[in-house]
Formats: structure tokens, sequence, C-alpha cells
């Protein structure tokens, strides 16, 4: 069962994970470290948000990633990455990876079947262009058709014509459904994986990893015993925690700030 964390709260699943001796915190970026915003490339962490992940960074055996459905290329940009970043990316819900003094994983370099994704594109631009406030973002492996600023109604009817689309033309390809944007990968690659992938990369002992979305559920339901599932804002989730806003992410991640440090004094 999913509990509410209210700020300047204590909660016991927070004070062990603190504990832990090499902590990876995870978080997906749209509607967790960011709010939700009409223009997808205009989203950027919230200054409180960052400044916590920061001051994380920086205490030893404690490791911060991004864990997006974002391309690299596009992930990069919206966390403003730089090469000497000491947060690791995970785009493409998994199947891309960069990690501090490593750079790219070799999965970045996988590509789909020939032409296949410039092919989808090229179908799926006119029938996007014949509805109002949509917008389709290619992705290295895929694309995503966004309608935050569309009615529900226009939502649910290019929704349809674009799976009838895949599944006429691509029907093995991974489709997911989150807030206001319908996705489709060549790869099976899900957030579950990137758990994996960042407990195996960083030897982790814990991993907290908070989201908000349908697709971060992958993720919750492959978390361990001595891990912690943070749900932002409503929904049924796996999650042991939720809170209501990516404000209240910033207060819980300031919160396992003072837990870890007064752990390590």
């Amino acid at each position: 069962m999913t509990r509410t964390w209210t700020p300047g709260t204590a909660d016991d699943a927070l004070t062990a994970i603190a504990g832990t001796p090499r902590l990876v915190i995870a978080l997906d970026f749209d509607g967790t470290a960011s709010p939700l915003v009409a223009e997808p490339m205009a989203a950027r962490a919230l200054p409180e948000v960052k400044a916590q992940l920061d001051r994380l960074a920086a205490l030893p055996d404690t490791f911060i990633a991004y864990v997006s459905g974002r391309s690299m290329h596009d992930l990069q940009a919206i966390t403003e990455h730089a090469e000497d970043s000491l947060i690791a990316l995970a785009g493409s819900h998994g199947a891309q990876y960069w990690f501090p003094g490593v750079g790219d994983s070799e999965a970045a370099a996988v590509e789909t079947d020939d032409g296949a994704r410039e092919e989808l594109w090229a179908a799926s631009q006119p029938i996007v262009e014949r509805y109002e406030n949509v917008r389709l973002e290619p992705k290295t492996f895929g694309m995503g058709i966004h309608t935050r600023q569309a009615t529900p109604e226009v939502e649910a009817a290019v929704f349809a014509e674009i799976d009838a689309l895949v599944a006429e033309r691509f029907p093995h390809w991974r489709r997911r459904a989150g807030h206001r944007v319908l996705e489709f990968s060549s790869r099976a690659e899900g957030k579950d994986a990137a758990m994996i992938a960042l407990r195996d990369h960083f030897d982790a002992t814990a991993i907290l990893f908070a989201g908000d979305d349908v697709t971060d559920e992958d993720a919750m339901r492959v978390l361990q015993p001595g891990d912690l599932g943070v749900r932002v804002g409503p929904g049924e989730s796996a999650a042991a925690l939720r809170v209501e806003n990516p404000q209240q992410m910033a207060a819980l991640l300031e919160a396992l700030v003072a837990e870890r440090t007064a752990r390590r004094e």
C-alpha cells in the first residue's frame, strides 16, 4: 500500500534507506524532477531538486541517475548535462546509458531496423498534422506522440489512428501510454532494465526510485527488499511512498540528505 509522505515528518523507510552502504537515487525527469510543461524540450529540473541532488552526489557512496523515456540526446539537453557531470543518465526507457567517468554505454550504439524508424515518422506525421496541438517527438528507437495541449477528444482520435498505423506496419514494437503521450519503440527495454543496470554498475546495496507515470511502474515493480519507491502525484502504484509534486520530491530529497549525512557522521 502506498502511503503519503508529509514534509517535515519522519518515515522509517526513508530512515532505513539513508543508512544503506551504497545508495543509488534514480529519478524520472518529467513530472518528477521537473514539472510537466507544454513544450517538452522546455522542461528543466526544479532548482530545489537540483540543489538536493548535488548535495547527495557529494556524499560518499551515493550515486544519482535520471531515468527517462527521452532519447539520450534530448535527455542530455533537458538535464543540462555536462561531460564532467556526476549524474548518470538512462534514456529511452533503459536502452541507452551514460555513466560518470565512462561515457556512453554500448547499448546507445544499437540501431533499429534499417529505415523503420524513419518510415514510422513519415507515416505518422501527416496524421499528427491533421490534429490541433499534437506533436510528434522523434526518438532514437521510435517516437512519442504528445497531446498535453490537445483536448481529450483530439487525443483519443489521434491515438486511435496512430495505434492502427503501428499495428499494421510495426506490430512487434513496444507500446507505452503515459500522461498525454503515446510511445512506440523497436526496443523492448523498460525502466525495469534500468534498475538492473544501475544496481550492477554502482554495486548498489539499495535504490530509491521516484516517478510519476505508468512507465515508471515497470521500475517500481522490480525494486527489491531494502529499496524504496516514491510515486509523485496521483495514480495506482507499487511505490511505498507518495509525494504530491516535484516540489515535495525536493523536500523528500532534502530529508534524505539530512538522514544520510547524520548516518555518516
